[in-house]
């Protein structure tokens, strides 16, 4: 029943272990629980029911994902997405978040199209092998850093951009004794080592006040303030149009990213494809339809699916344990969201170094090959976006081998793909 449900193969994992994956995989992106109402709720959005949305949403999207695509892929709203969501579309520009809204319904609808027309899985065949290999490095950094950068173990600085931070005390300091902790558990190979440092991690930090529990059980408002409220009168304008496209683009190929580097890892891919990816993309077009519906801006494969993998989740069935543990939420809330970051901090940057596995894959001798691979990889930290990190080190690999004369290694579908690339940072940077 479970090979059927969710393509789990007795021979590469157990139930435990893919329960195991689930539940490590929901803890290391709970923050979203948090987080997007807090973002949202900046455009007037009652926060209350962004929060109910946001917990049905990812719940019911990460386990079709596991039903539907048995793949160990989590969803929920994306980071990033609905910054520019909140920030730039609607404090900026000036819209109301019924239009930004309707923006992210029209984007899903086109993702739709894109998936059954087989042109987002073409896309991901464009992408060359070195690249793929490189996404999956660059996304290891960018989760190390997002998980130093939530716990201020770096933090900003004016003259040199980011320094250390006061490490000697509160969220910091337990985000060390976290990363010891779970790294000892690393060494010493303790089934479930990631969610066990999760775990005592959260404890070690209420006497240190980092730890804060507001009880357990609470009742989930209503999402009727932010139910199918669009704005239908913009939709032909041509904000309408720049707006859509920027969610399109930016969530075309963070989860095209994601898909890879997470894939990559967990020794899913054959012959440089990802089993069953039209389906995961079905899915995460469905996810940011219905989002929108629901009150959210764009749904994303989340990266954080990399903390599960590691645990061991191959199947389907992580996924789907992932959802259950979202949907508990909904009563359990005041619980999940009293695990600190500094708890899931250092499962991000344990996850990263595991990534970094794929570093070897890369001929660094070609160095028409390593140094497209090198700016993909640097650029996913340092432009704090996956995407970005794709898009430069695609348009070098293009320009390098065209200039050096192996343009014979270049397709035309990776010409298209770069042109599109330069029109985005032409007409869309913001």
């Amino acid at each position: 029943m479970l090979q059927k449900l969710f393509g789990f193969d007795p021979k590469k994992s157990t139930v435990k272990t893919e329960i195991m994956a689930g539940i490590t995989t929901f803890l290391s992106m709970a923050y979203i629980l948090a987080v997007n109402p807090d973002i949202l709720s900046a455009t007037g959005m009652d926060k209350g029911a962004v929060f109910t949305t946001t917990v049905v949403i990812s719940a019911v999207i990460t386990m079709f994902m596991g039903l539907y695509a048995k793949l160990p892929f989590a969803l929920a709203p994306g980071m990033g997405l609905n910054a520019f969501f909140a920030y730039t579309v609607c404090l900026i520009m000036g819209y109301t978040w019924q239009f930004a809204l309707t923006a992210v319904f029209l984007e899903g609808l086109i993702f739709i199209l894109l998936t059954v027309t087989n042109i987002r899985e073409k896309i991901v065949d464009i992408i060359p092998t070195t690249l793929k290999n490189a996404i999956s490095v660059g996304i290891g950094l960018f989760i190390a850093f997002i998980g130093l950068k939530s716990v201020n173990i770096i933090v900003n600085d004016d003259a040199t951009l980011v320094k250390l931070g006061d490490i000697t005390s509160g969220a910091a300091l337990l985000g060390i004794i976290g990363t010891i902790i779970t790294s000892i558990l690393l060494v010493k190979k303790v089934k479930g080592g990631l969610l066990l440092g999760i775990l005592i991690t959260t404890i070690i930090g209420i006497p240190m006040g980092v730890t804060t529990l507001n009880g357990f059980i609470s009742t989930p408002p209503s999402i009727e303030p932010i139910l199918f409220k669009f704005e239908w009168d913009k939709i032909f304008t041509t904000d309408m149009a720049i707006v859509v496209f920027t969610f399109l683009f930016v969530d075309l190929f963070d989860t095209i990213g994601t898909l890879i580097g997470v894939s990559t890892r967990a020794g899913l891919m054959k012959d440089g494809k990802i089993p069953r990816i039209k389906q995961a993309f079905f899915v995460d077009a469905i996810g940011t339809t219905a989002g929108a519906v629901m009150g959210t801006s764009t749904i994303t494969t989340f990266v954080e699916s990399a903390a599960g993998v590691e645990e061991g989740g191959r199947s389907g069935l992580t996924a789907f344990v992932a959802g259950v543990c979202f949907m508990l939420a909904i009563f359990f809330a005041p619980f999940f969201l009293a695990i600190p970051a500094s708890a899931t901090a250092p499962v991000l940057v344990l996850v990263g170094l595991m990534m970094m596995a794929s570093v070897v894959k890369i001929d660094f001798n070609d160095f028409a090959e390593s140094v497209p691979a090198f700016l993909c990889i640097i650029c996913m930290p340092l432009c704090y976006s996956i995407s970005d990190g794709i898009i430069l080190g695609h348009l070098c690999y293009v320009i390098l081998n065209t200039l050096c004369g192996k343009w014979k290694k270049v397709t035309v579908g990776m010409y298209i793909l770069a042109a599109m690339f330069v029109l985005k940072f032409c007409f869309l940077t913001n």
